[in-house]
Formats: structure tokens, sequence, C-alpha cells
């Protein structure tokens, strides 16, 4: 039975966890996990709560698959949490597939698990990546041999369905992909920064400015204690 291990933590963003987990909790043979520190509520950006079945200690050692999701406010504490990056580096080590969705990647690189990878993240803080050694692809999902990485939020559909292609192959992905009706028809085409309204970047930009200062800083202090800044 595949062995999948879903970080949670406070204020990570539920998309970012619930669009793989759609995915990847109905492949054949798979135990899908959510794990924290302790067993207690874990709070969402969103106000969700969530209960992790296992705890850093109880988690098994050798994972298929260790997944992060991102939520740049909790992102951000975090990455400056020894016992999270502590627990990433130690499954991230072994396990067979080690993943990520949104700013999920920034732990994965605080952790020293994208050294020498190609990897990609949410768009407004993904040049941070290289401050751990990754290589910065900027892309909807990018493999690099054991290592998958999504972008922002919705990115986690792609990802899941990427995902379950390489675990169960091409024809379970697509009846999954028809099962919840993935087929996506946004009504604007502004769902990157490339092309988006330069007013409407340049806004969110300004508003998050404090927020991609702290994320900064936290990367920068983190990549240190890797040898890297």
């Amino acid at each position: 039975m595949l062995q999948i291990a879903m970080l949670i933590y406070p204020s990570m963003f539920d998309v970012d966890l619930i669009g793989p987990q759609t995915f990847l909790s109905r492949l054949d043979d798979a135990d899908v996990f959510h794990v924290w520190r302790d067993r207690g509520p874990v709070v969402s950006d969103l106000g969700v709560t969530y209960h992790a079945r296992h705890d850093f200690e109880s988690c098994p050692a050798d994972l298929d698959i260790l997944f992060v999701p991102g939520g740049l406010k909790g992102t951000i504490p975090a990455m400056r949490d020894p016992a999270v990056i502590g627990f990433l580096a130690d499954r991230g080590a072994r396990a067979r597939y080690v993943t990520s969705v949104c700013t999920g990647s920034l732990l994965l690189g605080a952790a020293g698990l994208l050294d020498g990878y190609k990897a990609t993240s949410y768009w407004m803080v993904r040049d941070l990546l290289p401050l751990f050694g990754a290589e910065l692809a900027p892309a909807r999902v990018i493999i690099d041999r054991n290592r998958i990485t999504g972008g922002g939020a919705t990115a986690g559909l792609d990802f899941g369905l990427t995902l379950a292609s390489l675990l169960c192959g091409e024809a379970h992905a697509k009846t999954l992909q028809l099962l919840v009706e993935y087929d996506p028809q946004p009504p604007f085409d502004a769902g990157a920064p490339e092309r988006a309204p330069a007013a409407i970047v340049e806004g969110i930009e300004m508003r998050r400015a404090a927020e991609l200062q702290a994320a900064r800083e936290a990367a920068t202090a983190t990549a240190r204690t890797l040898g890297k800044g």
C-alpha cells in the first residue's frame, strides 16, 4: 500500500492541500494521511480545522510520497521551525517522491531537499528557490527525478493528476480527471503574472509587500543554516 504523508500546518492554504488530495486519495491501494507535530487542531488560512492522524514521531519512516502544501502566512513561521524542517529533512531523505505545491517548495528548500533540483513555487516567491540551491523552473508542474513541485494553489490539481499518472498510469489519471470533471475554463486569462494586467500584478505586490519581505528574510536566514548564504 502506498504511504502518502501530507503535512498540515497552521495557516496553510486549503486548496494547496485539498486539490492534490482529491486525486491522491483515489489512487488504488493508497493510504493518504495528514501529519503534524501533534494531533491537536490545525486551523488553516480559511479557518477550516484539520486533525493529523500522525505526529512527527508516529509518521512512517519510509514514505512513498511526502507532500507539503503552501500558504505564505503559514509557510514563513514554518521555515523557522526546527521541528518542521527536521521532520521534512528526515522523511524526505528516504521518500520515493518528495513533493509540494505553492510555497510548500520553500519548506522543502529549507529542509535541504531541493539542492541541485529544478523546482517551482508560487509566482510571488519563486525567485527565492535559488537561495536553497534549487534551479528555478517557472512552470505549472516541474518534475526533476523524484522531486515534483507545483505552482500556486490551483496548480495542485494539475500536480495531483501528474503524480497519479506517474504512479498508476495515464489511463487511470484520465479517469480521475473525468470523475471530478476537471475541465478548467476560467472566465479571465489573468491567472499568471505574465498575462495579468500590469496594474493588477503591481497592486497585489504592493498589498503583500510586508509579507513578501518577511518571506525573503526567513528564506535567507534558513539558507544560511544550509551553508547557502
